[in-house]
């Protein structure tokens, strides 16, 4: 196990620098240094904001989904794909700064919303062939506000264990 700390969540308490027995947790640029982490865990504990968490080394495969599932979340892709085009549409368009404000909040958390109901579903699990086709899109898509660098980091770490 290693721990990985979620960068929205951190209140910079920094109890995780007390309790890390190697050093591994550095706040200053978020990060957790996976060569020096243990997986001890006691930082994920000692986080108020549980801004910290436990991943495994190894993930499963991707558990397979009833047919019915994957039609739903297809249309929910499909849909939201949609929502989010309109939606960008009145952002870039719109002559009132509050309209295209209002379209710009709307497009992220209509794309946050999707992304976890997709997760929670199980169906962007980190080393599932849907993941790794969504992030190798993401390095195709010169429209990607996505970091490539992290992009290719994360298709080089998280191997995908599904044919």
């Amino acid at each position: 196990m290693f721990a990985v700390r979620t960068i929205r969540l951190c209140t910079k308490d920094c109890l995780c620098l007390y309790v890390c027995p190697t050093g591994a947790s550095d706040t200053e640029n978020g990060q957790i240094d996976w060569s020096k982490c243990i997986g001890c865990g006691l930082c994920a504990k000692a986080c108020p904001s549980h801004a910290i968490s436990m991943v495994p080394e190894k993930y499963p495969a991707q558990q397979k989904k009833s047919e019915a599932v994957e039609n739903t979340l297809n249309a929910l892709i499909e849909s939201t794909v949609k929502q989010e085009a309109v939606a960008g549409y009145i952002a870039h368009t719109s002559k009132d700064p509050i309209l295209s404000q209002f379209a710009t909040a709307l497009k992220t958390s209509n794309r946050l919303m999707s992304e976890d109901l997709f997760r929670e579903a199980g169906y962007m699990l980190p080393q599932s062939k849907n993941a790794h086709a969504f992030l190798r899109s993401l390095l195709d898509d010169p429209e990607s506000d996505f970091p490539v660098a992290i992009v290719k980091t994360l298709l080089d770490k998280i191997e995908q264990n599904e044919n």
